[in-house]
């Protein structure tokens, strides 16, 4: 380890509702349930689960669900609003972003609820993704395949940290692992969660933190490490798998709509595994909806049916790819492909002309500016807004990328918030549902302070820039540069006379500052005027994914 972990005091279990040691066995409509099962890792340290089985003799595929939220908790711990999921049924044994035992092995699975090593009353300290709790993961998929219960096949399933979690474990190979269902979840702990295009997260990023802090040991302080590590380093890239590395059979889900946490990491992991057996389903809805809804959970079942349970069934046949194009709000058209990007992609530059706002098909020749104001971090007015309307139907999915020529009056540095909306014939914002359980969204969402602008060439591409986010390269006085901005995947239908409407401004476009479910970043470096040119040498443009009818 190259870098100084830095620890904090943990909070007591108890106060995160945990109900006490309890080691016990009972039987429960059909389950045969263990609590409090000791589990020994490679080093001696024993991690406590809670195993769920069907009631009657056999062996069975085993799913594990590793998160870090306490396997006591409830469904939602009672606090989860607008999620669409009021009016869905759980057994009292299902957890938070986890499959719900009393459906799993009433179909012939175990179910494996862990507390992760240090978390609530598991032995040693917490630390988040890291290479040790790869490892501890690894332990138990190899326990669980050894068991006189099981028949020697272990699946992963959950949604979030237990999604990431899948990569993680995944890219090690542990032989009694057969499948993975990872249902949104980051792949990229620096650029996807702690940071976005270099700018620091300040909502979200400290209530995780407290999330993961019910401990008997210590507790990697995440916001210290975020503070002093706001590079990428050792640090960040101690988190990441090697999704190359990753070879098992995997069944992929992500949203639209998760913009500012999953959505990237997910499409990056679909792109990046080598699983020769991966399909990848993408919606437009609200993710914890969408992971219980029955249809889902039915994919789920007959995915691993044909990978734990060896059952030739309809999975032989899907497609590698499915998409649900947005309309409007929870309306949209599925359809299938072969890839992801879609291969057949038109990607098409819609050039700013700062002067009268509009967003064109051809570079203007005169050279113009527009400046908006960012003292004020809380004054959402003051922004750059470009429009484009379309002239026939047009769906734009996969990757935005937008190219600015910037300059930053008054600072050596910019942070840099964009969002491409979308705008029906009667000039209203046509509202996506948003970060799981917000109703209030966008298109597309992209971030970067300008001093980050550094391009990894190795693994960017003409639609998706990658920063190297290795240095700090400040502004001069006066100076202008250009900026390449990734904008996070999506997939919308725009019909004739509709707009796209493209924003630019110093701080967050949607955001919830009132709290809940959400992301913020109140850290910017911002100071005095942000000014964008256009025109003439300066090809400021949006590029964006126009695709063709099959």
């Amino acid at each position: 380890m190259a870098f100084e972990m830095i620890w904090r005091d943990a909070i007591p279990p108890q106060q995160g509702g945990y109900p006490g040691f309890n080691p016990r066995t009972l039987k429960d409509k059909g389950l045969s349930i263990e609590y409090d099962q000791a589990v020994v890792m490679r080093d001696g340290k024993k991690i406590y689960v809670d195993s769920f089985r069907p009631d009657r003799e056999g062996r069975f595929p085993v799913i594990i669900a590793w998160g870090p939220y306490g396997k006591h908790g409830r469904l939602f711990n009672g606090d989860m609003v607008n999620c669409g999921q009021e009016h869905q049924v759980f057994s009292r044994h299902a957890i938070y972003e986890g499959p719900d035992p009393a459906y799993w092995c009433k179909n012939g699975y175990v179910v494996l609820n862990p507390d992760p090593r240090g978390l609530w009353n598991s032995e040693g300290d917490v630390s988040l993704m890291s290479r040790q709790e790869a490892e501890d993961c690894y332990d138990l998929i190899e326990w669980a395949g050894t068991q006189s219960w099981s028949n020697g096949k272990v699946g992963m399933l959950g949604v979030s940290y237990l999604a990431w979690t899948q990569w993680r474990v995944a890219s090690l190979n542990p032989p009694h692992l057969a499948a993975i269902c990872p249902w949104e979840g980051v792949s990229d702990f620096y650029r996807e969660f702690a940071f976005h295009g270099g700018i620091p997260e300040t909502w979200f990023y400290p209530i995780f933190q407290v999330n993961c802090s019910f401990s008997r040991g210590r507790v990697e302080n995440l916001l210290e490490l975020q503070k002093k590590h706001p590079l990428y380093d050792e640090y960040w890239e101690s988190k990441n798998a090697d999704l190359s590395k990753i070879t098992v059979p995997a069944l992929i889900t992500a949203s639209w709509t998760d913009h500012g946490l999953h959505n990237r990491g997910t499409f990056e992991g679909f792109k990046k595994i080598a699983s020769r057996e991966k399909y990848f389903f993408v919606h437009g809805r609200k993710k914890w909806q969408n992971f219980f809804e029955p249809v889902s959970v039915e994919r789920q079942r007959q995915f691993f049916n044909r990978f734990l349970k060896g059952i030739a069934n309809e999975v032989k046949n899907w497609p590698a790819v499915t998409l649900e194009i947005r309309e409007r709000y929870y309306v949209g058209k599925t359809r299938t492909e072969r890839e992801f990007p879609i291969a057949r992609t038109r990607y098409t530059p819609l050039y700013l002309d700062a002067a009268r706002g509009r967003l064109t098909d051809a570079p203007g020749d005169v050279k113009s500016h527009i400046s908006y104001g960012v003292e004020d971090i809380n004054d959402k007015t003051q922004n750059a807004r470009f429009e484009y309307e379309f002239e026939q139907d047009t769906e734009l999915t996969g990757y935005m990328k937008l190219k600015l020529w910037v300059e930053a009056r008054g600072s050596d540095d910019m942070d840099l918030f964009v969002a491409v909306e979308k705008i029906d014939r009667a000039g209203y914002i046509v509202q996506f549902p948003y970060f799981g359980n917000h109703d209030d969204g966008g298109v597309a969402l992209g971030w970067l302070r300008v001093s980050h602008r550094e391009l990894d060439e190795a693994k960017s591409s003409a639609f998706q820039p990658v920063h190297k986010h290795r240095q700090e390269i400040k502004l001069q006085a006066g100076e202008i540069v250009p900026v390449e901005i990734e904008l996070w995947p999506s997939g919308t239908l725009f019909e004739k006379g509709e707009k796209l409407r493209l924003i630019v401004q110093g701080s967050d476009i949607h955001a919830h500052p009132e709290g809940g479910h959400t992301m913020q970043h109140r850290a910017t470096v911002n100071k005095g005027l942000h000014v964008i040119y256009s025109g003439g040498r300066y090809d400021s443009h949006l590029l964006v994914p126009v695709i063709p009818e099959q």
